[in-house]
């Protein structure tokens, strides 16, 4: 089984098994609002918090690189392509690099 099979098959037995909050807060994508002034045209960034559950335990991220409150975490495209934030990982070592040429990696409607 590949691993994206393992992956969906969690994915649709965490939705039939867990109750709707904690779904919600522990496995559902979060989308992060635009604080500052940029291209209206660019879509806010969802983050895909299950597909990192599957892989990470909390601790990975949590409280070192992101704040468990939000709107706490000033999250930059400048602050990510400094290794900050998700670019701790997504530094084309770790996971896909965060570039601009990336964009609708993140940037999704």
């Amino acid at each position: 089984m590949t691993r994206s099979a393992v992956a969906t098959a969690l994915a649709v037995l965490v939705m039939l098994l867990a109750p709707a909050g904690r779904l919600a807060a522990e496995v559902g994508d979060i989308v992060f609002t635009r604080a500052a002034d940029g291209p209206q045209d660019t879509p806010p960034a969802i983050f895909p918090h299950f597909v990192h559950r599957i892989q990470f335990k909390c601790a990975a991220c949590h409280d070192a690189l992101f704040e468990m409150k939000a709107g706490a975490n000033p999250i930059t495209m400048d602050a990510i392509q400094s290794g900050k934030y998700c670019g701790s990982c997504h530094n084309g070592k770790v996971a896909f690099q965060a570039t601009f040429d990336a964009c609708p990696r993140c940037h999704r409607t």
